[in-house]
């Protein structure tokens, strides 16, 4: 079910955006009502945190609950950060693709599409679950869980690449470059002169590199477990581009914790290998040029930019950004050219600093 705009409600196009706040029930009961998804029953929706670009309700339904999301035009950062809110149709169409390339059941199913008001509903994701992220913050990390995460990003990257419907639907990349490039790698950059130059090169690189369908947000936070499965979540910067790109975001995810986690370190690193492992394995039959050395490369860029770019990963203590940074500078300083090699260094390296 999908809709160009609700002609009932009040107002129209960016007048729509600024009217409705789906956060607050009474506002989100009238636009629900007015679009006839809803009666007249009261709206019962709860608020899910975690997200900062936009805003994400959780709907009760007697047929299956939805997740409601609106994009935002300023981003829920520190520093400024602006984007288009129209990103989130860029979302819808990577649900859609996602419901072609992955498993039944590992990513949400698209249900609603206002091209308006720039809201999407998808089918949520049943209870009990838990956020990936919590998990592995907890300790609790399971081989199984690590391997289908690089088994969703293989199917993903493998499944798309070279095909024109995605070249086509997907060449658009300025959602990546406003959420992505310039607030990870521009920014960081100009905040360690040190790493200009690596990271402007990497950035004139990734946009040359069109091979596959990208996630563009592959961490764990995106990820639900259910049932001791793997939900996907979170599509807004989906671009056909640079799959190394997924890679070296998802395995700084792994790093950063190890960092962060002195006492389950080892496993952390252990995870890292896993995935890459898993994932090339997975990728079967495709090759994409260069992988390992642009996967290397975007994991010591992405290192960086959580510690120095505009979304610094928040559970990182001041001395921890601090070791991130400076290990991180001194590999890009003698890049490693593989991903085995980054993951082996960062690793040997955080004890001689923190411990």
């Amino acid at each position: 079910m999908a809709a160009k705009c609700c002609e009932n409600w009040t107002g129209a196009g960016a007048m729509v955006t600024r009217r409705l706040d789906i956060e607050d029930a009474n506002s989100l009961g009238d636009y629900l009502r007015a679009c006839g998804l809803h009666d007249a029953q009261p709206v019962v929706s709860q608020t899910l945190a975690g997200g900062v670009s936009n805003r994400t309700v959780l709907l009760a339904r007697a047929d299956g609950d939805w997740v409601i999301k609106q994009a935002l035009n300023k981003l829920r950062v520190q520093t400024d950060w602006f984007a288009d809110p129209a990103r989130i149709h860029r979302e819808a169409a990577g649900l859609e693709a996602a419901a072609a390339l992955l498993p039944v059941g590992a990513a949400p199913r698209l249900t609603f599409e206002d091209s308006e008001a720039h809201v999407i509903a998808m089918t949520a994701v049943p209870s009990p679950h838990r956020n990936w992220k919590a998990c592995l913050l907890d300790g609790d990390i399971k081989e199984s869980h690590v391997t289908r995460f690089a088994m969703l990003a293989a199917q993903l990257h493998a499944g798309s690449a070279g095909q024109a419907r995605y070249q086509t639907d997907f060449a658009d990349q300025q959602y990546f470059e406003a959420l992505r490039l310039e607030p990870y790698y521009g920014y960081a950059a100009l905040r360690e002169p040190r790493a200009a130059g690596f990271l402007h090169a990497l950035m004139k690189d990734t946009r040359a590199r069109r091979l596959a369908l990208v996630h563009g947000d592959f961490s764990p936070k995106n990820v639900l477990v259910y049932q001791d499965g793997l939900v996907l979540l979170d599509f807004e910067v989906m671009h056909y581009g640079d799959p190394a790109f997924d890679v070296g975001f998802a395995l700084t995810h792994f790093l950063g914790k190890a960092n962060h986690l002195p006492q389950i370190r080892t496993k952390l690193g252990d995870a890292a290998h896993a995935f890459w492992q898993q994932y090339r394995q997975g990728l079967g039959d495709v090759h994409f040029d260069e992988l390992d050395g642009f996967a290397a490369m975007h994991l010591l860029g992405c290192l960086l930019a959580r510690v120095a770019g505009r979304s610094p990963l928040e559970y990182l203590t001041a001395r921890e950004q601090s070791a991130q940074r400076e290990i991180t500078l001194s590999l890009i300083a003698r890049p490693p050219h593989t991903v085995e090699r980054v993951v082996e260094e960062f690793v040997t390296m955080l004890p001689r600093i923190l411990d």
